[in-house]
């Protein structure tokens, strides 16, 4: 089930105004460029935004999400043709034989179900061809980052075009490690509506996700920083041999 930030239409049709600087989708960017990646499977995709950073650069994309409003906002951007969208996950992907699969931002994460999150990993290196590989980021349990998840530091108005303006928050609800819940509140000043988001992210350490690759039957070839946020966290290259 995709979060309400994801799959209500109007909350999905202001993510990408939201959240305007995607920088850090670059290094996700250099890692295709850096694996000779043509083929790109992009797991979580939301509105697409990597999936068209890729097409635009020639790259063959496949983009699935469980979220259907998110795939329907990626649908309606210009280019979004050349990308093969599908609403679900991938545990019930078409065969495919892609150089990368890719989880971005806070996706490995929203995996939050253990069960659910081996088979997205025995799906992606079902849908790698021999010697690709797949990347993703989750953070540091240690940095302990949703102690700064509240109003105080997340309170933002933004204006919005033909939306108007758009209040937002966040509010951590519960710290279970290695679960962590949060509220996201918008109010919209044009007719008052409030809508909330309700999200739960795992918080792995590193040996916990390479014991789990390992068993999948991945190589992990290197654990890296996040270069837009050094020491925060894990950026994991894995390799189906």
């Amino acid at each position: 089930m995709a979060d309400d930030c994801f799959a209500h239409p109007r909350l999905a049709a202001i993510y990408d105004p939201l959240d305007p600087d995607r920088s850090d989708l670059d290094a996700y960017l250099q890692m295709a460029e850096e694996f000779e990646a043509r083929r790109v499977l992009d797991i979580g995709c939301g509105t697409g935004v990597f999936a068209l950073l890729l097409a635009d650069r020639g790259t063959e994309v496949v983009g699935v999400d469980p979220a259907r409003a998110s795939i329907e906002v990626a649908r309606a951007k210009p280019g979004s043709e050349r990308v093969r969208w599908i609403c679900g996950d991938a545990t019930d992907l078409p065969p495919l034989q892609v150089d990368l699969a890719t989880m971005t931002a806070n996706v490995a994460q929203a995996i939050a179900d253990p069960q659910t999150w081996q088979k997205t990993l025995r799906g992606a290196r079902e849908a790698l061809r021999p010697g690709g590989h797949l990347v993703f980021e989750t953070r540091d349990p240690a940095r302990r980052a949703w102690e700064k998840w509240n109003r105080e530091s997340s309170y933002r108005a933004t204006e919005i075009p033909r939306v108007g303006l758009v209040e937002t928050w966040v509010q951590v609800i519960e710290v279970s490690l290695p679960l962590v819940t949060f509220r996201w509140t918008y109010r919209f000043a044009v007719d008052g509506q409030v809508l909330t988001s309700d999200s739960t992210l795992r918080f792995r350490e590193r040996d916990e996700v390479e014991r789990d690759l390992h068993a999948h039957g991945y190589v992990v070839d290197d654990v890296r920083d996040a270069p837009d946020r050094p020491g925060k966290e894990f950026v994991f290259l894995a390799r189906r041999p």
